[in-house]
Parts: C-alpha cells; sequence; structure tokens
C-alpha cells in the first residue's frame, strides 16, 4: 500500500529500525531522531531522512511531532518528557485542523507482580480486557507514561485518535489524533540487516561468559510472553493500518494492544538454554543453572536486576489477532542458538560489566 505520508520515528533501533524498513517499504515518507551520526547514516542508507538528537530535545520532537502525519516512539516506555514533546505536537496539528497518529511503545513489566523468579504467576493479562490494565497501579513500570497518554487523550477527546501497545489513543472532531502506546514482552531475535540485539537474553549469556555460569533470579520460576521482533514490526504495520481506517469513536473503546507470539517461557528456561548453548561451544564448563548471587546483579541490570529478569509477565494480544496479524519468525530458543549466540560469541566481551548504571525497567 503505497502511503506518501509522512512518518517521524523516536528511536529507530532495535525495534524501531525494523519498523522503519518495513514503513520505507510501503511509501511512507520517514525520518528519524537518532543521536550518533553513525546510527544516522545507517537509516540514510534504508531511506530514510535523519533527525540528529536526544530525547531530551523537547523543542525538536515537538517541531517533528507537528511535521509529520504520524510519530512513532520506539526508544523508551520511561521517558516522560520526549511523550510530552510529541503530546504537545500533537495538540499543535489539531489545533491546525490536521491529522496525527502516535504510537508509543510501553513494555508488558507494567504487569508484572514481584515475584523475584521465586514462583509462576497465574494472572494473565488480555488486551481485550481494558478494565484490568486501567486498575494497575499507577506507579508500576512504565506507567506514569502511560497515563500522561490517558490524560491527553480525555484533553483532546475526539479531536485525535490515541491508543497505548498495550495502546492508547485519543480523537477530536474534525481531526485524527492516533496515539497507541504499544506494550511488547520478552522480545528476541536477529535482523542481519542491522546487526543489533535485544538486552535481557544477551546480558545473560554475557554474565555467563564473565561469571563461568548461566543464571537465574532466585529460583527462576517466574514466566513472561515473548514476541520475535520482526514478527512485533510486522504489528505496528498492522496496527498503523488499522488506525488509518477506523473512526475515531472506535478507536476511542479501548486504547491497548498487546503483541506476543502465544508462548511464553521461565527465566530457568532461559539459563538452560544458554548454558547449553555455552557448554557446548566450550565457553563454561557446566551447562547447569545456578541463582544469580545478589552480590553478582551489577554485572547485570543493578538495583533493577529483578524487576528486569525475575518477573511474572503474561499478556494475549487479542486484539491484534482479531486484526489478522499472526507471528511467523522462528522460536524463541531456536532463535537464540542459530542467531543471538553467534553473534555474542563473535564480540569482545572482556569489558562487560552489565547495565547497572544506565538501566532502567
Amino acid at each position: 500500500m503505497a502511503s506518501g505520508k509522512n512518518v517521524f520515528i523516536i528511536g529507530p533501533g532495535f525495534i524501531g529500525w525494523c519498523v522503519l524498513d518495513l514503513l520505507i517499504a510501503e511509501g511512507y515518507r520517514v525520518s528519524g531522531l537518532v543521536r550518533r551520526q553513525e546510527h544516522a547514516k545507517g537509516i540514510e542508507q534504508s531511506g530514510a531522512t535523519a533527525v540528529l538528537g536526544s530525547l531530551d530535545d523537547s523543542q525538536l520532537i515537538t517541531e517533528h511531532t507537528a511535521r509529520n502525519d504520524i510519530t512513532i516512539h520506539t526508544a523508551t516506555a520511561d521517558h516522560l518528557p520526549s511523550v510530552e514533546a510529541v503530546i504537545a505536537g500533537i495538540k499543535q496539528r489539531t489545533q491546525n485542523g490536521q491529522s496525527a497518529t502516535f504510537i508509543h511503545t510501553s513494555g508488558t513489566s507494567v504487569l508484572s507482580d514481584g515475584a523475584g523468579g521465586e514462583f509462576k504467576g497465574d494472572k494473565i493479562y488480555y488486551d481485550d480486557k481494558p478494565e484490568e490494565i486501567d486498575a494497575l497501579d499507577d506507579n508500576a513500570p512504565h506507567r506514569p507514561i502511560d497515563l500522561a497518554i490517558v490524560r491527553a487523550r480525555k484533553e483532546l477527546g475526539n479531536a485525535a485518535k490515541m491508543v497505548i501497545m498495550t495502546r492508547e489513543y485519543a480523537h477530536h472532531q474534525l481531526q485524527s489524533v492516533n496515539v497507541e502506546q504499544s506494550q511488547a514482552p520478552e522480545i528476541y531475535g536477529w535482523n542481519p540487516k542491522h546487526e543489533r540485539l535485544t538486552i535481557q537474553f544477551p546480558t545473560l549469556a554475557r554474565f555467563a561468559l564473565k561469571h563461568g555460569f548461566s543464571g537465574h533470579v532466585g529460583k527462576g520460576l517466574s514466566v513472561e510472553s515473548q514476541i520475535h521482533v520482526l514478527d512485533l514490526a510486522r504489528a505496528y504495520m498492522v496496527l498503523l493500518h488499522w488506525l488509518e481506517k477506523t473512526s475515531p469513536e472506535e478507536v476511542l473503546k479501548n486504547p491497548y494492544f498487546f503483541c506476543e507470539n502465544g508462548k511464553e517461557f521461565s527465566w530457568r528456561e532461559v539459563a538452560e538454554e544458554i548454558g547449553k548453548a555455552l557448554f557446548e561451544a566450550g565457553k563454561i564448563k557446566s551447562p547447569e543453572p545456578r541463582t544469580i548471587p545478589e552480590d553478582l546483579y551489577k554485572d547485570l541490570f543493578g538495583e533493577f536486576t529483578v524487576a528486569v529478569i525475575g518477573l511474572n509477565s503474561r499478556s494475549r494480544a487479542v486484539r491484534l489477532r482479531e486484526l489478522g496479524w499472526q507471528p511467523t519468525e522462528k522460536g524463541i530458543w531456536e532463535s537464540l542458538r542459530q542467531d543471538e549466540i553467534p553473534a555474542i560469541l563473535a564480540e569482545d566481551n572482556s569489558n562487560f560489566s552489565g547495565y547497572s548504571v544506565v538501566f532502567k525497567v
């Protein structure tokens, strides 16, 4: 479907660059906010226009949101000023009688129950039951940013389409502002065009290479939903096309979309699979997983380690499947062995020390 519409992607990295490729292939004109010149060259080679800046450049983000029909935020689920800057740009468009679409990427750690690896949670969240998502604690991970979008949706009313994957949107009378927030579960996979990895599984593998064992938090019993990054990118396109053809009134009924492939894993299973792969590669002495001592969390995600790799986060993407989306990429363990582990073993991990300084859930 040739579009001709203008799209602004904030943070076209592991997820967003895959979405960018699909947008370019369908005829959208795409610009992307990137921090580094090297990354700028990469997305320009993909056919996009680079905008150099950071998430803290609020005026820049507002200006580009106001110039574009569609804004997609894939940089982080936890940077409130950048989301507020997008909302400001959306308001400018509605005031000028222009349509706008905003897809914001959130994360399903908002569903976490604080298990710390000690048990498998029973609660499963379905995106066709918005009342259960609305009932989440206002201070849950990502939730303050989600709520900023919810408030903007209420303020704009029928003048804007806005949603949260979990997604949310609002609408105005004459204009169409779609704000969708995407909450994806554990995202895995490898795109050979970009040579980028996700964070959790590779960090656990690098930890195992450094310390000589594959580990998990607590008993490793907590479970999480999953999705391949390329399946997720296609989900963004399905959602975008639905937004483009759906009335604001219909969009307002439910702001949330999940994205998962119908399978789950426990964090102990992750440690087992990483352990077997690294043992077979001759990199560790035993494939047996172990509980990670708390004093080593500094080589993982620091104070956020339990929240990142010890959570129960179970979701079901009912709404995307109703729109015709289906996952088609390889499974999580196949991807780990065939793609992620070889890429990690090819790295220089001699200075690896985790993400305790920079990481936030």
